[in-house]
């Protein structure tokens, strides 16, 4: 079989959430193909250099186009050449016609929850092309219970048709002296709390900076590190940083690389995941790996991938939050038992794991033809 991919979401440069889980299962079927199993990987423009290399069973097809792409300039490939036996999109938009068979990941249905935080010509799309591909799938992977159930209450979907596949997580070398990044960003070890994630209004960042405003008035030494690009409507959150006269104690480092995150992460006394919905939450499960104790938002699918390895606080106010830290720092018991729990739980999340169970569904799809 020759199974067609939409790899656009890996081929970027700074790799977030969908990029990285788009790019790990490109890796696992790059390792795995063979003559049996085959992958034609389908991009606007040519591969860049950390994409997987062609090789005889796994190989690129450039098909370039602006907008609309996956509704015009692909399907007009696919049905030129007709090449393939299953068409599998990564990230929602599957392609508006296609000759073959079709499975679809769904990652989160925020926009049914926070449409305020869309532009409404992007919450249009989002909404309806996202109806399209669920209807037009012959399968539909889910990252999360959460999200499956999201799914068959917005889209009135019948569940048989989804199957949860959680997404994976790799503890990654470590390559940097954690001095020099601490020195980098004015630090010092276990004396910050770190914040990892896309800035943007449903992570709920402006609560936490609220949280540790309060916190800090008897903890003067702390800081908040908030790593993490720009995302969308982000401008309250610097905002609440100048009304709370906070711009010495808050640090914002936009995008650093991946060995400059696990050092803060190492480094931090915790990490807080303040979101109000997640499809899945991977910055839970890189704190845990990393040996940092995590408090959670309650909220969407992070109690179900935290386990019992976090502490969880309602996100709707700030005052469960700072609770949390005071328990935090008057147990050594607690903080030792959350850091030792973590590492255990990140161990049930691999991305061979994610990608094997994708390929098997994805051979499977094919089989009910």
């Amino acid at each position: 079989m020759i199974i067609g991919i939409d790899g656009n979401e890996a081929n970027v440069q700074e790799r977030v959430g969908v990029s990285v889980y788009v790019l790990r299962l490109l890796e696992y079927f790059q390792t795995n193909a063979d003559e049996s199993t085959q992958f034609v990987v389908f991009l606007r423009k040519a591969p860049g250099a950390t994409m997987p290399k062609e090789k005889k069973f796994f190989r690129y097809s450039v098909v370039p186009g602006v907008a609309l792409w996956s509704q015009i300039f692909l399907p007009l490939q696919l049905y030129i050449k007709n090449e393939i036996d299953l068409f599998f999109s990564p990230a929602h938009y599957v392609p508006r016609y296609c000759p073959v068979p079709i499975v679809v990941t769904i990652h989160d249905l925020s926009f049914f929850y926070y449409p305020s935080e869309f532009r409404k010509k992007d919450l249009y799309q989002l909404k309806n092309w996202t109806a399209f591909s669920i209807k037009k799938s012959e399968l539909i992977i889910a990252v999360s219970k959460t999200t499956k159930k999201d799914i068959v209450k917005w889209y009135d979907i019948d569940d048989k048709k989804i199957s949860v596949i959680y997404n994976g997580f790799e503890k990654k070398a470590e390559k940097i002296e954690d001095g020099s990044i601490l020195k980098k960003f004015k630090l010092e070890a276990k004396k910050y709390i770190l914040y990892v994630g896309t800035l943007q209004p449903r992570k709920n960042i402006v609560t936490l900076i609220g949280a540790f405003d309060d916190y800090c008035k008897t903890h003067e030494d702390l800081k908040l590190v908030i790593v993490g690009k720009k995302g969308w409507l982000y401008d309250e959150i610097f905002e609440e940083v100048n009304k709370l006269n906070l711009k010495d104690k808050v640090i914002f480092t936009d995008f650093i690389p991946d060995d400059e995150v696990i050092v803060l992460y190492k480094n931090a006394w915790n990490f807080v995941m303040p979101s109000l919905y997640e499809g899945f939450g991977i910055p839970i499960l890189e704190a845990m790996a990393y040996g940092c104790p995590v408090i959670s938002s309650q909220k969407s699918s992070l109690p179900e991938i935290g386990g019992e390895a976090c502490l969880y606080f309602d996100p709707l106010g700030k005052t469960d939050l700072i609770e949390k830290w005071y328990q935090l720092a008057q147990s050594t018991d607690l903080y030792n038992k959350l850091v030792k729990v973590g590492k255990e739980r990140v161990q049930t999340f691999s991305w061979e794991k994610c990608a094997k169970e994708t390929l098997e569904l994805l051979k499977k799809s094919t089989s009910h033809d």
